[in-house]
């Protein structure tokens, strides 16, 4: 066998690469369990990687090598060998034709030290190609080899450049793996490794593209913590996410009431992140970002104090909000609406409805402009502590301003007047809206059914539920339910049971409510057969009855 060995590698070294073929001995076989193959392993892959060196014709190394069975191993020592950025064109090479010609099977771990040999010959488009390459193999891999850990593996290993984790993540990106991407992003971080701005762009502008928006604002928050701040690009692709999400307009206008000017994109973007970060109770998350705006001039120092006064009550601590707010005027910052309007909100989820009145009334008085959501919180405010007419009031004052009250402030005051038997003011105040571009949904007209079913108002049940069928609006289980129970009351027990009909055919879950309103009409009409026949459904359906 040594004899063989020896012949094998001289035949090698005295081969005309150019011209001459290498002649091998088709018969000579080195057994994968030989002492001879694992003795002069290191020949053989010397041998290997000196022809790859020396020629790129597949044909004459596919006769030369036929007869040696590849493994990972001696795949991933012969790359190493043609590490250096001389021979990267070989390493492809070899790449390749193992694959090809041999039918042979890369592992992830011999892509990435692949890669890492051309990104450190600075050939970028082939590094792309098989970054892709092995994007797409790790994903049918059933053993889920990961090429970000093998990458970061096998890095020292060639002495590669931190600019092949860049490739990666915009590979990623390109390949509409964002989750991964901003995985494998956090991951490099974790281990040492900066990213560029460009590749954190590619990986928003990839997302923002395909609609992720909720992973566009985690990205750049992510960002902004790791103080990886914007460019232009970066605001530009923010800014066409805000667009898409239909929210520009309402941060535009929400800077107008804390700012009174027109603001830069940068301070849009900026605003967002912080009041979407705040509005989804991480406060302290949201005023570690403000800081690190503040420091990096990406927010002005009046929005930010709003923001913070606007934390302070988001967290129900009001005389702490009040401290921050008398701080800010120390400082020569001005009120604004959008402070004032946070305090009216926080004064009415308490109840506290003379203070919340107040200061809508210290408001106007400073000359600050009370909006919408300004109306909807006293509005609101007023029906929850039992005070309906401030509530109509508010919503006449709103109207009268041309502002359009929210469909759950509509429907909070449609409740309580209809709680207190004045189903008609709250039928003409939905009139009012209507006419101005309101749209209500099933809760506003649920709350005027059950009130003019408690009145007995049969006709006008019947017009609400016809009115919601034109506006396209599905009827539930609250509408159903006022309804049938109406019907009973009045003794029409045919139309009742015709919209339970249609409560089944819709399959719209059925209530204990309508079982026992049904069942009472039905004895008190002296027909003990069909209430009979409705108990026993109503327990075949799992449900109590009352008796």
């Amino acid at each position: 066998m040594a004899f063989l060995t020896r012949k094998f590698l001289s035949v090698l070294a005295s081969a005309s690469i150019d011209n001459t073929p290498f002649i091998l001995c088709k018969s000579i076989i080195i057994p994968s369990q030989s002492p001879a193959l694992s003795n002069n392993n290191d020949s053989i892959i010397n041998a290997i990687s000196d022809s790859f060196k020396k020629t790129h014709n597949w044909d004459a190394l596919t006769k030369a090598f036929s007869f040696v069975q590849l493994t990972h191993s001696l795949v991933q020592q012969v790359l190493l060998q043609l590490k250096q950025p001389d021979h990267a064109r070989s390493a492809l090479n070899f790449f390749y034709w193992s694959a090809k010609t041999q039918n042979f099977q890369h592992q992830i771990y011999s892509y990435c030290i692949a890669i890492h040999i051309l990104v450190r010959a600075q050939k970028i488009p082939e590094a792309k190609i098989l970054l892709h390459s092995a994007l797409k193999s790790s994903a049918s891999e059933s053993t889920g080899s990961s090429v970000v850990e093998s990458l970061v593996g096998s890095y020292n290993v060639v002495g590669s450049s931190p600019l092949v984790f860049n490739l990666l993540v915009q590979a990623f990106a390109k390949s509409r793996m964002f989750e991964d991407g901003f995985e494998a992003c956090c991951y490099l971080e974790n281990q040492g490794f900066c990213l560029t701005l460009l590749s954190f762009n590619d990986l928003l502008h990839g997302m923002q593209k395909s609609g992720e928006n909720m992973m566009v604002w985690k990205v750049y928050e992510h960002m902004i913590k790791k103080r990886k701040y914007p460019n232009e690009i970066t605001i530009r692709t923010m800014i066409s996410a805000l667009c898409k999400e239909g929210k520009l307009q309402v941060i535009v206008d929400l800077l107008d009431r804390i700012h009174g000017k027109r603001c830069s994109p940068v301070v849009i973007v900026n605003t967002n992140l912080v009041c979407k970060v705040i509005e989804e109770g991480r406060t302290e998350e949201g005023m570690d970002l403000l800081k690190r705006m503040l420091q990096k001039n990406l927010l002005l120092d009046s929005i930010a104090y709003s923001f913070v006064v606007y934390a302070k009550l988001k967290l129900g601590n009001l005389e702490m909000a009040w401290e921050v707010y008398e701080e800010m005027l120390k400082r020569g910052f001005s009120a604004n609406s959008f402070l004032f309007s946070s305090f009216i909100k926080a004064y009415c989820e308490r109840g506290r409805i003379q203070e919340a009145t107040n200061m809508l009334q210290e408001m106007e008085t400073m000359g600050l402009k009370p909006y919408d959501e300004t109306f909807n919180y006293l509005i609101e405010g007023c029906a929850k502590a039992g005070e309906m007419e401030a509530s109509v009031r508010h919503c006449e004052e709103m109207i009268r301003r041309g502002l359009v009250p929210s469909c759950s402030t509509l429907s909070e005051m449609v409740r309580g007047l209809c709680e207190n038997g004045d189903s008609d003011k709250a039928n003409a105040l939905l009139t009012l809206v209507l006419d101005k571009g309101f749209s209500p949904n099933e809760t506003t007209y649920s709350h005027l059914v059950t009130g003019y079913g408690k009145e007995g108002n049969i006709q006008q049940v019947f017009k609400l539920y016809h009115e919601m069928e034109y506006r396209s609006l599905s009827p539930g289980l609250p509408v159903f339910t006022a309804m049938i129970t109406s019907l009973c009351h009045c003794g029409k027990l045919g139309e009742a049971e015709k919209y339970l009909r249609i409560m089944k055919d819709r399959s719209i879950p059925l209530s204990e409510g309508i079982y026992e309103a049904l069942m009472t009409a039905h004895l008190r009409n002296g027909d003990k057969i069909r209430a009979g026949l409705l108990h026993n459904e109503m327990v075949a359906r799992g449900m109590k009855p009352c008796n």
